[in-house]
């Protein structure tokens, strides 16, 4: 009967552990922010979604930019970018920058 009950100790255990392992692994997952270049210098990126949200961005040796540009010194203001960034960086690091082509602003001709 004992062994029983160790068993299902060791069962209900790591029933219990699971979900909280599988958080952890969850949020090393890369983020992605898109938006509007508002800024950039040769050490950070400040991004503007258009909705009220502008975050800045630090590059790192291994920042890689694709796309429209090649390189982070190629990125210019007004570029429209998709950054990939982890919720656990304090502050936020750019993996990886993807540069879009040109948006449209949207609104409506006059004719």
């Amino acid at each position: 009967m004992s062994k029983i009950v160790c068993r299902f100790a060791l069962v209900a255990a790591v029933a219990l552990a699971l979900p909280l392992a599988a958080a952890s692994i969850a949020s090393a997952q890369y983020r992605e922010f898109s938006g509007k270049v508002d800024k950039i210098t040769k050490t950070k990126l400040f991004v503007d979604n258009r909705m009220g949200d502008k975050v800045s961005f630090e590059k790192l040796d291994e920042t890689t930019v694709e796309g429209e540009r090649a390189t982070w010194d190629d990125i210019k203001k007004d570029d429209w970018v998709t950054v990939s960034w982890k919720m656990m960086d304090k502050p936020r690091k750019a993996y990886k920058i993807v540069v879009q082509p040109p948006k449209d602003e949207g609104g409506v001709d006059e004719e």
